[in-house]
């Protein structure tokens, strides 16, 4: 299934139903009079938050949303049926963003949480609400009231407690493999992850986590360099930020100062977010270079830098460990 983390819709509640002009006229019955009903209710159009979900791609075909127009009164002070209201279903995390790309409406962050996003037109009134001591006999009905319209977005960020970030190729498809049931995509190439991958990381039976793999960034990734920073807002939600940086490579300390510049420009107060970082690919690295590029990452960090290799497990659970404390401190608070 295709990942779309974004898109625009048009959604319209129904019409309210009209009311009508009708009079009583009965075999027997000596006196008539005005009993036309109202118009029933216009349906609504509600957005619902689901489990089961994580993309937008069914709202890139199907772009329209109207609700039906509620049903007319009738003699006999019948009240026209009210009509069904429409559900959008989307992923938890969704945010419902205005047209113009900026109001936030909602954010639909838990699973059964909705909003009613148009909402439909009340009924016409028939000629028996009219119907007064001086007025006996009214000819006056209304017309069904209008429901509402407007085009909105459908903003994707996916619920994770630890996201996953570094340049191309710094092994984070293969460290989310390896922790994970994921099954992304791995090559020797960058930009193997062209979309945002999420797995449960599972310690033991009481701890738990949502670890997502973001697509690489790269120098100048803030002014729409490769993928851009177009995915970042999926870390957005995360309590704890696990920088990989690739220990194979010469200068650690560039790799991290790059993608620290990216989160500074993106915003969002991702440079604050707790941050752990690991020098990856220590099966890779002789003794020497694990201990000088340490070094060198300490000193310009400020910050402890674990080993770790994804691709044979060395030190992987004691990297779990760290990122575990650091969610649950979070989620205590």
């Amino acid at each position: 299934m295709k990942f779309l983390d974004e898109a625009k819709v048009y959604v319209k509640s129904g019409d309210g139903g009209d009311g009508v002009i009708a009079f009583r006229r009965e075999k027997y019955i000596e006196f008539g009079g005005p009993d036309g009903g109202n118009g029933g209710r216009g349906g609504h159009v509600y957005i619902r938050a689901v489990e089961g979900l994580n993309t937008l791609i069914d709202y890139r075909y199907a772009q329209h949303f109207k609700a039906r127009k509620g049903g007319n009164g009738a003699g006999s002070d019948r009240t026209g049926a009210h009509a069904d209201d429409v559900i959008m279903q989307v992923p938890i995390g969704t945010q419902i963003i205005d047209e113009d790309k900026e109001t936030l409406i909602a954010d639909l962050d838990e699973a059964g949480k909705e909003i009613r996003i148009c909402t439909g037109g009340d009924g016409g009134r028939g000629n028996a609400h009219y119907k007064t001591s001086t007025n006996r006999a009214p000819r006056r009905a209304d017309k069904g009231w209008p429901g509402e319209e407007r085009w909105i977005w459908l903003r994707l960020k996916l619920i994770a407690d630890c996201g996953l970030l570094g340049l191309p190729n710094a092994g984070k498809s293969t460290f989310l493999s390896a922790v994970t049931a994921a099954k992304p995509k791995i090559a020797d190439y960058p930009f193997t992850t062209l979309v945002p991958q999420l797995g449960v990381v599972r310690l033991n039976h009481s701890e738990e986590f949502v670890m997502a793999d973001i697509p690489g960034l790269i120098e100048g990734a803030a002014e729409g360099a490769g993928l851009g920073t177009r995915f970042l807002g999926h870390v957005e939600r995360c309590a704890v930020l696990l920088h990989l940086i690739d220990g194979s490579q010469a200068d650690p300390v560039g790799a991290w100062t790059t993608i620290r510049h990216e989160l500074e420009e993106y915003g969002a107060d991702l440079v604050d977010r707790p941050e752990i970082l690991v020098l990856n690919k220590v099966d890779a690295m002789t003794p020497q270079a694990k201990a000088s590029r340490v070094k060198a990452l300490e000193r310009a960090t400020g910050r402890p830098v674990l080993l770790a290799s994804g691709a044979t497990g060395e030190n992987v659970p004691e990297v779990l460990r760290e990122v575990m404390d650091v969610i649950a401190e979070a989620r205590a608070k």
